[in-house]
């Protein structure tokens, strides 16, 4: 069969990419167009866009870039009635993916979207429109299951796909030596984000934190697309070493972490590592947001287990004084081991590996038994 699948952002590339080597394992005929990355490409993916091209954020950003998106959506529309799929699946991404799946819904192509927008939290009208498009959604986080019943849709919750990409993970780089973590000290990782913005705040007052902690070591985890010039311009006068596209194996080494709210903020969990979860914005976006968003936590690890696992430390909370003090906390063995603890209750509640496989039986039974948009 053909898919076309659609996604707009690293992880997303991710996930799709374990959704495709599951595919294929079950269609052998499996052909894909695609936007995405490098790691869909690898799975045999005929790349239309690359992520890279794709990603705007934030209110003024889209703004800006308004004409290059509407372009990239008239685009996308004409490439997919070229193409003719027999699925269309979408990957997070819900800004760009909700108008391209009213427009499969006109030319009856059923759709699949895999990783819900995050509804729950704002613009919660856009469950009606996810009514009218969707063919079947999968819910990644298993307290949505719920939020969609009150809307009278029922969702499939099949597991998170980062279990798998963690075990995968593991499978493939397993290593018994050390890259940073030398002598015994204690090692922290830094995960101040990719946002510029942002980042500058957070990575300004996690270097002020390194200061106050001379027995650790401490490594940062950067965003590769910012390049290395961007993090020197902070690192002129520290020792803090600086990588690239290795945040998993920092992961498999680290003592504790301070981190900034996202998907980063579970990886964390689901590599046992104890964390602080840090985020700060503008006064202005902030104001916006608490308008605009309902939710109790912004980590992804208090958001499952619906309690304050890690400490969030947000906005003005946001200060080097509260941050050593939790990270001091952390790196003590009643502190560190009280947080692994918990962490395995949230592994409990988000079931285990397999999520990227089940997800693809589901959608290749669902186009076998003529699922469609009637």
């Amino acid at each position: 069969m053909k898919y076309y699948i659609i996604s707009g952002e690293a992880s997303g590339d991710l996930h799709a990419s374990n959704l495709m080597r599951h595919l294929k394992q079950k269609d052998a005929d499996m052909d894909v167009r695609a936007w995405g990355g490098d790691l869909m490409q690898a799975q045999g993916a005929t790349l239309v866009k690359h992520y890279k091209d794709l990603a705007f954020m934030g209110f003024l950003e889209v703004l800006m870039n308004l004409r290059v998106i509407l372009g990239n959506i008239k685009f996308c529309k004409k490439d997919i009635l070229q193409y003719q799929p027999d699925a269309l699946i979408l990957v997070d991404y819900p800004g760009f993916n909700m108008r391209i799946a009213k427009f499969a819904k006109a030319h009856n192509i059923p759709v699949y979207y895999y990783i819900s927008p995050q509804v729950w939290a704002w613009k919660k009208n856009r469950v009606y429109d996810i009514k009218k498009y969707v063919t079947k959604l999968y819910s990644i986080l298993p307290f949505e299951k719920d939020f969609y019943a009150q809307y009278d849709y029922e969702v499939e919750y099949l597991g998170h796909p980062l279990l798998d990409a963690v075990s995968n993970y593991r499978k493939e780089h397993r290593s018994d030596e050390n890259q940073w973590k030398k002598g015994g000290r204690p090692l922290v990782a830094l995960l101040p984000g990719s946002r510029v913005q942002e980042l500058k705040k957070m990575l300004s007052k996690m270097l002020a934190v390194e200061k106050q902690f001379p027995q650790c070591d401490f490594v940062i985890a950067g965003v590769e697309s910012l390049g290395e010039a961007f993090y020197q311009s902070f690192l002129k006068e520290s020792n803090i070493t600086l990588v690239f596209n290795k945040t998993y194996q920092l992961f498999e080494e680290a003592d504790a972490a301070l981190v900034s709210s996202g998907t980063a903020t579970l990886e964390t969990a689901l590599f046992n590592v104890p964390q602080v979860v840090c985020y700060q914005t503008s006064w202005l976006s902030y104001k916006i947001a608490k308008v605009l968003v309902d939710i109790k936590y912004i980590s992804l690890v208090n958001l499952i287990s619906d309690q304050e696992i890690v400490k969030e430390l947000i906005q003005e909370d946001l200060t080097v004084s509260n941050m050593v003090t939790e990270l001091d906390r952390l790196l003590s063995s009643e502190g560190a081991a009280r947080m692994q603890t918990q962490y395995a209750a949230l592994r409990a509640l988000l079931g285990g590996v397999g999520a990227s496989e089940r997800v693809a039986h589901s959608i290749v039974n669902g186009l076998k038994n003529g699922n469609s948009l009637d």
